[in-house]
């Protein structure tokens, strides 16, 4: 039989496999709060946004919900359709690849972009700025801000690809992640972010456009890795009055070190 080529797992999913593992097997009892996303990061050494996707992917399959101010709490399973999370980008992963291309994107758009290129542009943010958020315009029109800096190098592969990038929002984990944390002021702040950007593509800056779409999708993951939970100084959550009851335990050693050896 000839070998097949070995996938390899996503680094956030092999965390929530573990942590699924534990709950399964009673170590985290239903009601029962898991450690802080600095405590997991910590002991799994892996990153704070690696734990946080897949805290997100176990909220999705219904496996924990998470309080904020309070804490992650394990919750019963319910019957549901699973979510085909092995074939999921997480929702850093999607934000650092367009950080990425969409940089080198702008950079090039400041130099080519005509005066309809920046009118299409221009046309995009009076929408942005006329729209609820969170909501599906907001999404639409955010996207055709982004589309129509693609545009600007009359390359439809650049435009498909960044289209594609952009509409995996729409997957359940990351519309769970911005549940959370976006609101209309987040909105406000990614709108001067998105200006910067137009304002140096129609200087014709090519530097100052990369670095400005570089800024606003890094500050896009800066929002969206603010904590869940309340922290203390060393860690330990503070739970809110009110909060699910429940006393959370610590992966030991040996449960802990399968969960990989390197941060992204």
């Amino acid at each position: 039989m000839p070998l097949e080529a070995v996938e390899a797992r996503r680094l956030y999913r092999q965390v929530a496999d573990q942590l699924r593992s534990l709950i399964d097997s009673g170590e985290y009892a239903v009601g029962s709060r898991l450690p802080t996303e600095r405590e997991l990061a910590d002991q799994l050494k892996v990153s704070r946004p690696t734990v946080r996707e897949a805290l997100i992917a176990l909220e999705v399959e219904g496996r924990v919900r998470i309080r904020v101010g309070s804490g992650i709490y394990v919750t019963e399973p319910a019957d549901a359709t699973p979510v085909p999370s092995a074939v999921i980008e997480g929702p850093f992963e999607l934000l650092r690849a367009r950080e990425f291309l969409e940089s080198a994107i702008a950079e090039q758009a400041a130099r080519v972009a005509t005066k309809d290129d920046v009118a299409r542009i221009d046309a995009a943010l009076v929408a942005m700025e006329n729209v609820d958020h969170p909501g599906e315009a907001s999404m639409v029109h955010d996207r055709a801000f982004h589309i129509a800096i693609a545009g600007c190098l009359g390359n439809a592969v650049l435009v498909r690809v960044v289209g594609e990038l952009f509409d995996q929002r729409l997957n359940p984990y990351f519309a769970q992640l911005a549940h959370y944390f976006e609101n209309p002021s987040t909105w406000r702040t990614a709108l001067s972010e998105h200006r910067a950007v137009r304002d140096a593509i129609a200087a014709r800056r090519p530097m100052t456009a990369h670095d400005a779409m570089r800024d606003h999708l890094a500050h896009s993951q800066e929002r969206f890795a603010q904590n869940f939970g309340a922290e203390t100084s060393t860690g330990a959550p503070a739970v809110r009055s009110g909060a699910e009851p429940g006393k959370s335990k610590r992966p030991s050693n040996k449960q802990a070190k399968s969960g990989g050896g390197r941060r992204r």
